[in-house]
C-alpha cells in the first residue's frame, strides 16, 4: 500500500506526505509534514509535523506549531495547539492541550485540559516521560510535571512535581442527608 486518500480529503498549501499513509473521511491538511504509516480520520491539521506510525482522529484538531513523535495516538475530539508530543504518547479523547511539551510514553486521560491562558499571558507546560494524567484533570500553566508522575483523576495541578510523585488534589465529597427538598 503506497497511500490511501479517500474522498473529501483536502490538501492546502505545501504538504509532504510519507508512504503507507491513509486519509479517511473529511480531512483538511494544510502545510503539514506527515510521516510514513500515519492514519488520519475526519480531522483538521494545520502547519504541523506528524511522526511515523501516528493514529489521528476522528474529529481531531491539530493546530499550528504541533510536532508529534513516532507512534503517537491522538483520538476523538482532541485539540492540540503549539505542542511537542513524544514517541508513544496517547491522548485518546476529549482533551485540550495547548502550549505544552509532553514526553514519551505518557497517557493523557479523557477530558484533561491544559489551561495555558490566564487572560493576559499564555504559558507553557512541560510533562516528562512515562507520566499518567487521569481523567478530568486540569493542568494549569506554567507547571513542570516530572518523569514518572501519576496524577489522579479529577486533580487540578498548579505546582511542579518531582519524579515518582503521586498527585491527588480533589475536594472530598460531602453528602447532605435529607437536604434535597431544600435545593430542588
Amino acid at each position: 500500500m503506497k497511500r490511501k486518500i479517500y474522498r473529501n480529503v483536502q490538501f492546502v498549501g505545501e504538504c509532504k506526505i510519507g508512504e503507507n499513509v491513509k486519509f479517511v473521511g473529511h480531512c483538511q491538511i494544510e502545510n503539514c509534514e506527515i510521516g510514513d504509516g500515519v492514519e488520519i480520520r475526519n480531522s483538521v491539521l494545520v502547519e504541523s509535523k506528524i511522526g511515523e506510525g501516528c493514529v489521528i482522529g476522528p474529529f481531531t484538531n491539530i493546530r499550528k506549531g504541533t510536532v508529534l513523535g513516532k507512534n503517537v495516538k491522538v483520538g476523538a475530539f482532541v485539540e492540540l495547539k503549539n505542542c511537542v508530543v513524544g514517541d508513544g504518547t496517547k491522548i485518546p479523547h476529549l482533551s485540550y492541550v495547548g502550549d505544552a511539551t509532553i514526553g514519551r510514553r505518557c497517557n493523557i486521560g479523557c477530558g484533561v485540559i491544559f489551561a495555558n491562558y490566564d487572560g493576559k499571558v499564555k504559558s507553557r507546560t512541560t510533562v516528562g516521560d512515562d507520566v499518567f494524567i487521569g481523567c478530568n484533570s486540569n493542568i494549569v500553566a506554567p507547571v513542570n510535571i516530572a518523569n514518572k508522575t501519576y496524577i489522579c483523576a479529577g486533580t487540578t495541578v498548579t505546582k511542579d512535581t518531582e519524579e515518582g510523585d503521586f498527585v491527588i488534589g480533589r475536594v472530598r465529597q460531602e453528602n447532605k442527608k435529607g437536604k434535597i427538598n431544600r435545593y430542588v
